[in-house]
């Protein structure tokens, strides 16, 4: 009405904030994560075996026919007859290289240990095959204690000549070594002085000898002893033909795959 005094409103602005920067950033981000995981999709694939390689190229070459050999409980990896020709052929190339290799040096050992007069009666004691490892030399005991003192790991004057000779050779070689020792079950006397310290001694005097002959210190990969656990004659685990220490000269697909699980065994 006319002359009416009107009611006070009291009117509460909200107060505005910026606008947001919108969505450009997250796109950025996506990029960027998946530039890194491409990245490292690569570094991963650069560092697998010419097989997987070759395994992986076969099935973007081919998906449909590889998740077919998948269903059909066939190879995973499926590649193509002359991929896997060419690798098995590089393969068995390079595994048949390195064992000519150690073959050679095997025969030159065995020569030199056959015209030296120092070694004849020890000798038939000196046990050195080609094994799947690679190269085993067993130095075996006799009934009498040839290489080593009686229950000591005092190494004597002609094994280490015979151990500074062969040194000669194996320093040659690119392989790397093991030396593990072994004992036969029979106690020692000595109080508190075991079969496991006795083996392990001997393998690592066999080592100091073998390092001063001129063998690289990185060529040597490890040192064990086994004390009687695995004897060479498990029928008679007494029998002094259990005491020994074995170098084992190793072939590369050993060293990779095998990590001396059961190196210097019987």
């Amino acid at each position: 009405m006319a002359g009416e005094n009107p009611g006070i409103r009291i009117v509460k602005r909200k107060k505005s904030h910026a606008g947001h920067h919108g969505g450009a950033w997250k796109v950025a981000y996506a990029d960027f994560v998946t530039a890194m995981m491409a990245f490292f999709l690569v570094m991963w694939i650069t560092g697998m075996s010419a097989e997987v390689k070759a395994a992986i190229a076969g099935y973007f070459k081919d998906p449909v026919a590889f998740m077919q050999e998948v269903k059909s409980g066939n190879a995973i990896f499926k590649v193509t007859d002359m991929q896997a020709g060419s690798i098995s052929s590089s393969t068995k190339a390079s595994y048949d290289d390195e064992r000519k290799v150690l073959s050679g040096a095997k025969e030159k050992i065995v020569k030199m240990v056959a015209t030296n007069p120092e070694f004849a009666k020890m000798k038939k004691y000196i046990d050195i095959k080609l094994v799947d490892e690679g190269m085993r030399i067993d130095l075996l005991d006799d009934k009498e204690s040839l290489f080593f003192d009686s229950g000591s790991a005092n190494i004597k004057p002609k094994t280490r000549h015979l151990l500074t000779l062969m040194t000669g050779e194996l320093k040659k070689l690119p392989n790397r070594i093991v030396i593990t020792g072994h004992t036969d079950s029979r106690p020692l006397a000595r109080g508190g002085y075991t079969n496991w310290e006795l083996s392990s001694d001997r393998a690592n005097a066999a080592r100091q000898v073998i390092e001063g002959g001129g063998l690289n210190t990185d060529q040597i990969s490890q040192v064990r002893g086994y004390a009687a656990t695995q004897p060479r004659d498990p029928q008679h685990p007494e029998h002094y033909s259990n005491r020994r220490v074995s170098i084992i000269v190793v072939m590369k697909g050993a060293l990779k795959e095998r990590e001396f699980s059961t190196l210097g065994g019987t």
